[in-house]
């Protein structure tokens, strides 16, 4: 029978490193998935960090079955570092204004094929940090809005208001990007397709590495 995380946790608590590579095996393409989509460059530095910190930190976790929230937490505070150290020397960066596209123009390590996913790629990157964040997790990790705001550290409240926001942003910059109203209306009632589409793509992509 295979173990659960809290039980893997606690084994690993007590020393057995087998147990905390099988917690990282379980949890490696969640965290990979998590920056694909944000950065062209880094990615497996910033896996490999946000494992290290989970190392430094297990003691920390206060549920031992909320493992897989703790993870993305700590995937959330290595983005927002490397942000701030790579794109503004150690400075401030307002997540909630700055897009990971104004900070690093260039394309996604993440590709799909069908053109109205990857035109939905591109306006996620162009929407701000926080926003991106909670549009993922909600639909690509299936998070709930009380998961969500465990991760970010925020009311549940707060995580509602953001999800409304963030896709009437995605909206309007997918109105920008398309051509045709076809085109936005499909892109944008698609998010649960295209995040069946993009996981299909990390296996292919993890299979060329």
């Amino acid at each position: 029978m295979e173990l659960t995380d809290g039980e893997l946790l606690e084994r690993w608590r007590q020393h057995d490193a087998a147990s905390g590579e099988a917690l990282f095996e379980r949890y490696y393409s969640m965290v990979e998935r998590f920056f694909l989509n944000k950065l062209s460059t880094s990615v497996a530095d910033l896996v490999q960090e946000t494992f290290i910190r989970c190392v430094k930190n297990r003691e920390k976790i206060r549920d031992n079955q909320q493992f897989r929230l703790y993870i993305f937490g700590i995937a959330y505070n290595v983005l927002k570092a490397h942000l701030r150290q790579r794109y503004r020397n150690g400075a401030s960066i307002n997540v909630d204004e700055t897009s990971v596209r104004d900070l690093e123009p260039g394309p996604a390590t993440l590709v799909v094929r069908r053109r109205e996913h990857r035109a939905l790629l591109e306006a996620l990157r162009s929407i701000p940090v926080d926003d991106q964040v909670v549009l993922e997790l909600h639909y690509w990790e299936s998070l709930t809005t009380e998961e969500i705001a465990e991760v970010l550290g925020i009311a549940v409240g707060t995580v509602r208001g953001r999800l409304q926001r963030a896709r009437a942003k995605l909206g309007e910059v997918m109105h920008r990007m398309t051509s045709t109203s076809q085109d936005l209306t499909t892109t944008v009632a698609c998010l649960d397709d295209w995040a069946r589409d993009c996981r299909l793509h990390l296996e292919s992509y993890r299979g060329r590495k």
